[in-house]
């Protein structure tokens, strides 16, 4: 692939059997989330859109209600799809449970698709140890939640770190405490959906001057085009959300891609990834035919004499 700021950074790591780091084909996941919105057929319909867009790997994300709901917010009601409840039973509605998360396990098997989740709290960290995961991600809302920090690098596993939301300062800190020979950097707006301004996709070069691993990039924005950039500009992780219809009732589905969208941007970032090249600049063998048709012999000077 062709030299970018982002390619002198030598930090490789393999997720799934897959080398990420720059250099490599990016990593792309897409994002379920919450797009499933607490249904399991649903879920399984957006496993296989991943699986035919090309993508590497599914997320999930996983919390504890009791320890993520603000108590402010508890009792608070709220209208869903199933009537009117508060916004504690709504989170509750929405997680999967451990014999959601084997059947999850097990139809991507079959698919042949790699899955890892967000986890969003320790219990929910520890919930998901329980399964051969590739990996596991710490969301931006959780970079400075130091125990989850510690308890995710004595996983031992890859762990792939949002920094939306954060100051450099609060970053440093947190890649403190992980193992950065492990860890991937994803840099990401958490505005749903992001205005491309706000993007700032130069500040990816940004954390790998100063972190030295692998940077990414997670996009909460509206299109693909800004996506593909962050490709081009040598992202080696790429994440965005997946939805069947971003219509449906949800936080994510608007700042989410539909299935045809994501099959187009995974085209896309691998036609880029073959078009930069390795910087070396060559006659192809496909320019041959073309260069003799075209281009005149080059002349001697005796023959410049002679024609003058």
């Amino acid at each position: 692939m062709n030299p970018t700021p982002l390619s002198r950074i030598p930090g490789r790591l393999t997720i799934a059997g897959k080398p990420v780091g720059h250099g490599c084909p990016a990593y792309i996941a897409a994002e379920i989330g919450i797009n499933h919105n607490g249904d399991l057929g649903l879920a399984t319909r957006l496993i296989d859109a991943a699986a035919l867009a090309g993508c590497d790997a599914v997320k999930f994300q996983k919390r504890t209600p009791e320890l993520c709901v603000p108590p402010a917010m508890r009792d608070v009601p709220r209208e869903t799809p199933w009537g009117l409840m508060s916004y504690m039973d709504y989170r509750r509605r929405m997680e999967f449970d451990l014999d959601a998360f084997a059947r999850i396990d097990r139809y991507c098997r079959e698919k042949g698709i790699a899955w890892f989740a967000s986890a969003w709290d320790v219990p929910s960290l520890d919930f998901l140890a329980r399964f051969d995961a590739p990996c596991v991600k710490i969301p931006s809302a959780c970079l400075t939640d130091d125990a989850l920090l510690a308890r995710a690098r004595a996983l031992g596993i890859p762990v792939v770190l949002s920094t939306g939301m954060s100051t450099m300062e609060q970053i440093r800190h947190a890649v403190g405490l992980l193992d950065p020979a492990n860890l991937v950097l994803l840099h990401c707006t958490s505005t749903y959906p992001c205005p491309p301004a706000e993007l700032n996709l130069r500040a990816m070069f940004t954390l790998a001057e100063e972190f030295g691993c692998p940077v990414g990039y997670s996009g909460h924005e509206s299109g693909l085009q800004t996506t593909v950039a962050a490709a081009t500009l040598g992202a080696c992780f790429i994440e965005r959300h997946l939805t069947l219809d971003r219509a449906m009732w949800g936080s994510d589905h608007a700042a989410s891609i539909e299935p045809g969208g994501f099959s187009r941007l995974v085209r896309d970032i691998r036609v880029v990834e073959q078009a930069l090249g390795d910087g070396v600049k060559r006659v192809y063998d496909s320019e041959i035919p073309v260069m003799k048709r075209l281009r005149a012999p080059a002349m001697r000077p005796t023959d410049l004499a002679r024609a003058g």
